[in-house]
C-alpha cells in the first residue's frame, strides 16, 4: 500500500510517492488535525495519475464511501488545465458510479462500456410479483432483463453464499432474467461478448 504526499521538501522512498504539485488552500481539509486533500482534489489526482481502469475503480470506491461532486472536480480541471492526465480525468468522471461494490465490478463495467454496450445500472434491486426482494444484482440492463454478476472468491468459499446463489439464480431465470456470471479467471472481453449476445437476444440493437 502506497502513501502519496504533495510536498516540495520530501524525497521519494519505498512505499512513499511524493508529488511536487500545486495545492491551493481550498483543496486541503483536516481529519483528526491531519491535513489531507479534499474529496474533490483526491478524485482529481486519482483520475489523472493512475492507469485508466484502476483510476475508475478508485474513484468509484471514493464515491461509494464519501460522495463528492464531479462538478467540483471539473472546476479543478479547469484551474489546472495544463496538468498531466486531464483528458483521462474528464473521460472517467462521466463514468464514475458509487454503486460499484468492488474494483473488479468497476473494471467489468468499464469493459462493457468499452465494448460499446449501454451503461448498466449498478446495484439494481429485483422484486417478484408480490413485491419481495429477490436479489440486488451488481449490474443490469433493466429494459432487456439482462444482468451481470461478478462472483468473487467469497461466492465460491462461503457455503451460505453458494446456497443462496443456487436458489436465487434459477428464480431470476423463471422471472425472465438472463444473468451472466463473471469469475475472476474470466477474460473481461469474453464476459462482455456474452452480455452483448444476451442483450441482442432481448431486442437491443447495437
Amino acid at each position: 500500500m502506497r502513501i502519496e504526499l504533495i510536498s516540495r521538501r520530501l524525497r521519494q522512498q519505498p512505499g512513499l510517492v511524493v508529488r511536487t504539485e500545486t495545492l491551493a488552500p481550498d483543496e486541503i481539509t483536516h481529519i483528526a488535525t491531519l491535513p489531507v486533500t479534499t474529496r474533490a482534489r483526491a478524485a482529481f489526482d486519482l483520475g489523472r495519475h493512475l492507469p485508466r481502469g484502476e483510476a475508475l475503480a478508485r474513484m468509484d470506491a471514493l464515491m461509494r464511501s464519501m460522495l463528492f461532486s464531479t462538478e467540483d472536480v471539473l472546476l479543478l480541471a479547469k484551474r489546472y488545465q495544463g496538468a498531466r492526465g486531464i483528458r483521462q480525468l474528464r473521460e472517467l468522471l462521466s463514468l464514475v458510479d458509487g454503486g460499484a461494490a468492488s474494483p473488479q465490478e468497476s473494471l467489468l463495467r468499464l469493459a462493457f462500456i468499452d465494448a460499446g454496450l449501454p451503461t448498466p445500472t449498478t446495484q439494481l434491486p429485483i422484486v417478484d410479483s408480490h413485491g419481495y426482494l429477490v436479489r440486488i444484482v451488481d449490474m443490469a440492463w433493466e429494459e432487456f432483463k439482462v444482468a451481470a454478476e461478478y462472483d468473487g472468491q467469497q461466492h465460491q468459499t462461503d457455503r451460505y453464499q453458494y446456497r443462496k446463489d443456487a436458489r436465487v439464480l434459477p428464480k431470476l431465470a423463471r422471472m425472465g432474467w438472463s444473468v451472466v456470471r463473471a469469475f475472476r479467471e474470466d477474460r473481461r472481453a469474453d464476459v462482455a461478448a456474452e452480455v452483448r449476445a444476451a442483450l441482442i437476444s432481448r431486442g437491443w440493437k447495437p
